[in-house]
């Protein structure tokens, strides 16, 4: 989409009593959105991939790991032996692919290599989320349909 275009998006959302304006031409999306709490500069500019929409749900995710600190250590004691599987993403946990179906793992069931763990929601989307190891699940530390952070403690693992 033409900048010249997207400029004119702009002046017009901020003349208009509009919120938002989302303009489609083919492939390409643009999206303004008009947040009131900040008195400068305040209008949002967001472009997805030419490819797909895939990506975007990992694209939030923080890259370091200084943040995941506090809250392992906050429950490292309440934890049994074993490695912790964590969330790659923030979203809403699911242990089945719907309700009538049985859970991907139970505790005290094994896994292996790129079994499938659980699903997390995130923007409408299911991510499958895939064993890196093979063991036993020890415990399940989340509940369906709750919602989990970034680097939160999803599982316990002990390698067999």
């Amino acid at each position: 989409m033409d900048l010249r275009k997207i400029k004119k998006l702009i002046e017009l959302l901020e003349e208009s009593e509009l919120a938002e304006i989302e303009i489609h031409e083919g492939e390409e999306s643009v999206r303004l959105i008009r947040s009131h709490p900040q008195p400068m500069a305040s209008h949002t500019l967001q472009l997805p991939p030419a490819s797909s929409a895939a990506p975007a749900p990992s694209a939030p995710g923080p890259t370091g790991q200084a943040p995941a600190a506090a809250p392992s250590e906050e429950g490292k004691a309440d934890l049994p032996d074993g490695d912790i599987v964590r969330s790659p993403m923030v979203g809403t946990f699911y242990s089945s692919p719907n309700p009538d179906s049985p859970a991907f793992v139970k505790e005290g069931g094994s896994v292996s290599v790129g079994d499938t763990l659980c699903l997390i929601e995130a923007m409408k989307m299911f991510n499958q989320i895939e064993s890196e190891l093979s063991g036993d699940v020890v415990r399940i530390l989340v509940e369906d349909g709750q919602p989990v952070e970034f680097d939160e403690p999803l599982f316990v693992i002990k390698r067999s």
